[in-house]
């Protein structure tokens, strides 16, 4: 730190040089991220609100009113209708406080408690393990890159306090057996969690466009706790993710009281203490704004993208997809030539894409148009030419 501070001229100069290596989700080159520009709307009401912290609510209680009305609102796009929950910093949040209120649910239980999760199933799930001393069991899947069920069922345990279930998984927006792990785990009396940190605000929809849509909603009875965020497909700013609970109950299972705060003793159920109340209320604000019509707006264009693109996949040589896309998630693999040398190839073109052991990950955001993905492929058909003749 200098003793002079910068003028803003210079400091804004210093800074936009420093930048330069920041990739930019308006290039369209950006295909391998589960985030995306955050909507305008979104972005002006972060700023404009950017001082509320409702970590201490007594002194923002008109934004915990809203925040209130975000849960009300992704309750019912998932179909439920008196849901607890909060917004909070993102799925590894989200998915944390729910094996936290499972352990406390069951900590009658002795001995290292277990948890069974899909291999597909993201890293919080480790995270949540490690800070809570749980065993995380992790199953293999099926051809069809979903969770084995007869797996899961053989690998409960006296010591298994909940099952996880995956809708949109990371690596190919796969969704599990969702009413099948409900049913062992309210067999079991197990607390039953869903991911669907990236596919909650894309599969509601999929039914009203006219594409098979796997029941992943609260009307599955054995859902305990459900993930979406809402900086992913909802289109919102960086840090807005959400955990909806059943009912209040399961939310306060991991209520504790802060006395100090400034607007009044007050009670926390989530993990950090400070939130933001400005991604609330940019939250509120989109789901107001666009309403279902304008997510199924955005949610059809990336299917309709997605989809061409795994058709022309499909019609290209020595590549292939490793499955028919369920959500704007898309795999593409080779049996010719090794992914790891495609994918490469195509960021040394400056894509951004995801590797993933066996396949190159393409995720089609609202950021991603027709004419990105037309210069997309006119490179991977130049880089599978160039393999071809060994260069």
């Amino acid at each position: 730190m200098n003793e002079l501070g910068l003028s803003i001229d210079l400091l804004e100069k210093e800074l936009k040089s420093k930048l330069q290596k920041d990739r930019t989700f308006d290039s369209g080159r950006i295909l391998g991220s589960m985030c995306t520009r955050p909507h305008s709307l979104a972005s002006d009401i972060f700023t404009r609100y950017i001082e509320k912290n409702i970590g201490d609510p007594g002194l923002v209680e008109s934004t915990g009113l809203l925040e209130h009305e975000v849960i009300k609102m992704l309750s019912s796009l998932l179909l439920l209708k008196n849901g607890a929950g909060y917004v909070v910093t993102g799925g590894t949040e989200a998915n944390i406080l729910a094996i936290w209120t499972a352990r406390n649910r069951a900590k009658a239980k002795s001995g290292i408690k277990e948890v069974i999760v899909p291999e597909s199933a993201h890293f919080s799930f480790d995270k949540a393990g490690d800070l809570m001393g749980l065993k995380i069991k992790k199953i293999r899947l099926t051809s069809s890159y979903q969770v084995d069920v007869e797996k899961v069922k053989k690998a409960i345990t006296a010591k298994t306090i909940a099952l996880v279930g995956v809708a949109g998984t990371t690596s190919l927006g796969v969704v599990d057996p969702v009413k099948e792990l409900s049913d062992i785990a309210q067999e079991h009396n197990l607390y039953f969690h869903i991911d669907a940190a990236f596919g909650g605000y894309v599969l509601p929809f999929l039914k009203d466009l006219g594409l098979k849509a796997p029941q992943v909603n609260f009307n599955v009875k054995g859902i305990c706790s459900m993930t979406i965020d809402p900086h992913k497909m909802g289109m919102s700013v960086i840090p807005a993710g959400c955990i909806i609970y059943r009912n209040r109950e399961l939310a306060d299972t991991v209520r504790l009281g802060v006395p100090y705060l400034s607007g009044g003793e007050n009670a926390h159920a989530t993990i950090v203490g400070t939130r933001s109340g400005a991604s609330v209320l940019a939250v509120w604000s989109l789901l107001r704004h666009l309403g279902k019509s304008g997510y199924r707006t955005i949610i059809r264009r990336c299917m309709d993208v997605t989809l061409s693109l795994a058709e022309s996949i499909k019609q290209m040589k020595d590549v292939e997809v490793v499955i028919d896309p369920v959500i704007n998630v898309l795999g593409i693999t080779s049996h010719r030539f090794p992914v790891s040398e495609i994918a490469k190839k195509l960021r040394k073109k400056d894509w951004a894409i995801s590797l993933f052991p066996g396949h190159i990950r393409i995720v089609i955001m609202p950021h991603v148009y027709p004419e990105h993905i037309e210069r997309f492929k006119d490179d991977l058909e130049k880089i599978l030419d160039e393999l071809r003749e060994g260069k």
